[in-house]
């Protein structure tokens, strides 16, 4: 066991898919894994284990936000020996091309979060994710037809910010979409030297303004849960 992990040593697959919501944990686990089982409940953050085409694969809700993932990716991977940890989850479009349902694999992960400040004063680090996993999910969506897009997005730690204007600095800098974990997961990554990947789908545009239902996010999402499996 770990602090807000329960299960025990061997209960946890080397990869692990990330969804922000427990919920979404138990329904990616429920729908995609064979012979699922709960190895985690503590504080209502889910983590299931099953098999997915004969290999071990783990399922754990982060909660939203960089803090909140942390603490799963830390003792996930420093308690449990997870190697990779792929994040699937939802994001807001800041581009007219990046529109609803749109798959994005992130390169690297901008942020205004202050995690890195302590680490590199008066510097930049640019969290970026693992090339192999990149080249699997890449390569996985080509062969199966499913459109994807690639590059830059924004970890962001406010989702209701005072000036939703301010998302027009970041599009004017090529940054695909917002979303709250990802600079975090690359972060930890890099630290512990094992890799990561964040696989994102645009619910919502800050461009146009539409949103899909939340009914509609979970048929939506299986094609992201799809191309996350097939890292492992």
């Amino acid at each position: 066991m770990s602090t807000h992990i329960e299960a025990k040593k061997g209960e946890i697959a080397e990869t692990v898919l990330l969804p922000g919501d427990p919920m979404r944990a138990k329904w990616i686990a429920e729908t995609f894994l064979d012979n699922p089982r709960l190895y985690n409940d503590v504080r209502g953050m889910l983590g299931y284990t099953g098999t997915y085409n004969g290999q071990s694969v783990s399922v754990q809700g982060t909660g939203m936000g960089i803090p909140s993932a942390l603490i799963y990716c830390h003792e996930l991977i420093n308690d449990y020996g997870v190697k990779q940890l792929i994040r699937v989850g939802s994001a807001g479009s800041y581009q007219k091309d990046v529109k609803l349902r749109d798959i994005v694999i992130a390169m690297a992960a901008s942020s205004t979060s202050g995690i890195n400040n302590s680490r590199f004063i008066n510097a930049d680090y640019s969290p970026t994710a693992n090339y192999e996993l990149f080249l699997k999910a890449c390569l996985y969506a080509r062969d199966h037809l499913i459109p994807i897009k690639a590059g830059n997005v924004l970890s962001t730690d406010e989702f209701y910010e005072d000036n939703f204007d301010n998302y027009k600095l970041w599009a004017n800098f090529g940054v695909l979409c917002v979303e709250m974990e990802a600079a975090g997961l690359y972060t930890i990554a890099a630290k512990f030297n094992v890799k990561a990947l964040a696989i994102l789908t645009i619910s919502d545009s800050l461009v146009t303004k539409e949103a899909i239902s939340a009914d509609d996010r979970e048929t939506t999402f299986r094609k992201m849960i799809e191309i996350g499996l097939s890292c492992i």
